[in-house]
């Protein structure tokens, strides 16, 4: 029988518990794929802990990557023996062998091999709608300055490099010079240490004290305040994660007084909530990566039974690039 990675209740890494799952045949709009990759996204930490409460018991995971078994009734994109990755709602990543709906899953190209994928798919989606689609109200034109917090993380390096494509000045923040470096290396314009520099001062520096145009924060209540004093008027703060703890409450009142600037609380399953979004947003992201233009980056490697290890580094921030689970 296959195995699965499950929480039957919200809590620490502890509550990770390999079990065996039966794996039935795909009812109609359903595929059955048997992973060859899993990815791991902070996401995952946020349902386990119950930030994102789920329906208990269940099986953690947002995106994969491995062969198509079965098809049902309805599917036409996908078909037995298909190379297909995904990121996609409900979470069941964490396993060998799954039933899900086939409208999030999309075919792979040969050219991109099955880790790559799992690595790819939800974060390199991520970067794909925050900078094409997350805009501020003027756009983005070539040269422009953007501020990316964790840019040393599987999101952030991807960001790096596709920002960089686009010819935008990418302000990369991590937790380590090492870290900064690696966002550097990956095509940020210019990295900030957040633990020994101030980086509301550098950005101020780094732009002549025009601010820039779009914060795209993950982080949440620790970079919240500071990076509304980044932006330049009318800019637009993208909040789409809180690795940090949720951002507080505040009066829309200092939006105003700060520029006039745009607040959004983004996530990617709105923008791949139809299967021809969902696939040309895949388009985008896979023409990009076989360009040479991005590389995805894998830092981390764990066992599918070790993923309680892989949790503690992730909350850690100990990790760099992207991780994968192997089944």
């Amino acid at each position: 029988m296959p195995q699965a990675i499950q929480i039957a209740a919200h809590g620490g890494p502890e509550q990770l518990q390999l079990v065996d799952v039966p794996v039935g045949n795909p009812g109609p709009g359903e595929i059955r794929i048997r992973h060859h990759a899993v990815g791991l996204n902070f996401i995952d930490v946020y349902q386990r802990t119950g930030l994102y409460p789920l329906q208990l018991p269940h099986t953690l995971g947002m995106e994969g990557a491995g062969m198509v078994e079965a098809v049902g009734d309805g599917v036409t994109h996908l078909a037995v023996g298909d190379r297909a990755a995904y990121a996609s709602n409900p979470p069941g990543a964490y396993s060998q062998a799954r039933v899900m709906p086939a409208k999030n899953v999309v075919k792979l190209p040969d050219g991109i091999a099955f880790d790559t994928a799992a690595a790819m798919m939800l974060k390199g989606l991520t970067a794909q709608y925050l900078l094409k689609r997350t805009l501020p109200m003027e756009g983005l034109q070539q040269g422009d300055f953007v501020l990316f917090h964790a840019a040393a993380g599987g999101v952030g390096l991807i960001a790096c490099q596709w920002a960089k494509a686009l010819g935008y000045q990418l302000i990369a923040t991590a937790g380590s010079d090492a870290k900064c470096q690696l966002a550097l290396q990956h095509g940020a314009a210019h990295a900030i240490n957040y633990r020994t520099q101030d980086f509301g001062a550098e950005v101020k520096r780094i732009t002549g004290g025009a601010g820039v145009k779009v914060v795209y924060d993950s982080v949440g209540k620790d970079t919240w305040d500071k990076s509304l004093e980044c932006l330049r008027p009318f800019g637009l703060m993208a909040s789409f994660g809180n690795a940090s703890g949720p951002v507080a409450p505040f009066a829309p009142g200092i939006l105003g007084a700060k520029g006039s600037i745009y607040v959004t609380r983004q996530t990617l399953f709105t923008h791949i909530a139809t299967r021809e979004r969902n696939q040309a947003m895949a388009d985008d992201l896979f023409a990009v990566v076989l360009s040479g233009a991005v590389h995805i980056r894998i830092d981390q490697r764990y066992p599918l039974a070790e993923v309680a290890t892989a949790h503690r580094e992730l909350e850690a921030r100990s990790t760099t690039g992207s991780s994968v689970l192997l089944p």
